[in-house]
């Protein structure tokens, strides 16, 4: 186990414990020696973790403590850098230079040792199909959703069909060949995804939808649930038109 896991582990174990817990019961939670203990506990405190405490009283963390990046271990960083790499290569332009530039910040502040865990990650992601282009910036539809606001869309359905639609937009999915705006749709009493690269045009309303985005996602999946089940006769939700407080 390297220094920056064993550091990462010990303040794992101190945030399990509200009261303190003596130097000797960490010591046999981490797997090392009483002395080693006393010298993490240091490095953790002048790295401005706040741990109370004297040995043969017990240690506490107070709250407030931001675990820092160097505290990743080497399978969080696998995760960041593979999912950074598919980012960069499925996702829209801004998002995968996003994505590229969160990696080389944590980089940055990584210790040499996980700094080579990353820079030497074999975790590819292989070139798919490529992704059909879209005509509007999919940042308004991101803004959308962040904000909870409403989208009137210019739409063409599989068939070339047009139509103009309201929706209460609340997710994007990301699949390897589309991605998909999911939303309540006023037009149709109902839950639809929409093709991103079928999206003529987005303009954001001032106006936001009456519930919050997390009520919107919770009866979504109850209605995917339902769609599972083979409810095919269920009743789509009813949302009535309630003001929207502001956040």
């Amino acid at each position: 186990m390297s220094r920056s896991e064993r550091l990462f582990d010990l303040l794992q174990v101190l945030r399990r414990h509200r009261r303190p817990v003596s130097g000797r019961a960490l010591a046999g939670e981490i797997g090392v020696s009483l002395r080693t203990l006393y010298r993490d506990i240091a490095s953790l405190q002048a790295q401005g973790a706040t741990i109370e405490g004297e040995p043969g009283v017990g240690y506490v963390l107070r709250p407030g403590f931001l675990l820092p990046p160097l505290m990743f271990t080497p399978e969080e960083i696998e995760a960041l850098v593979l999912g950074s790499r598919w980012v960069a290569g499925r996702a829209d332009g801004r998002l995968a230079e996003a994505a590229l530039s969160a990696l080389a910040r944590i980089g940055a502040v990584l210790p040499p040792d996980l700094r080579e865990e990353m820079e030497g990650s074999s975790l590819f992601i292989a070139p798919g199909a490529p992704i059909p282009a879209d005509a509007i910036d999919p940042a308004v539809l991101r803004k959308a959703i962040r904000t909870e606001r409403k989208l009137l869309l210019n739409y063409s359905d599989a068939n070339a069909a047009a139509s103009e639609r309201v929706v209460w937009p609340f997710a994007l999915a990301f699949f390897d060949q589309v991605r998909l705006l999911i939303g309540w749709c006023e037009l149709r009493g109902d839950f639809r995804s929409f093709r991103t690269d079928r999206i003529a045009t987005a303009d954001m309303l001032e106006a936001r939808y009456p519930i919050r985005r997390a009520e919107l996602v919770t009866r979504w999946k109850q209605w995917k649930h339902a769609q599972r089940e083979g409810e095919a006769g269920a009743a789509p939700a009813h949302f009535a038109e309630e003001p929207h407080d502001a956040a």
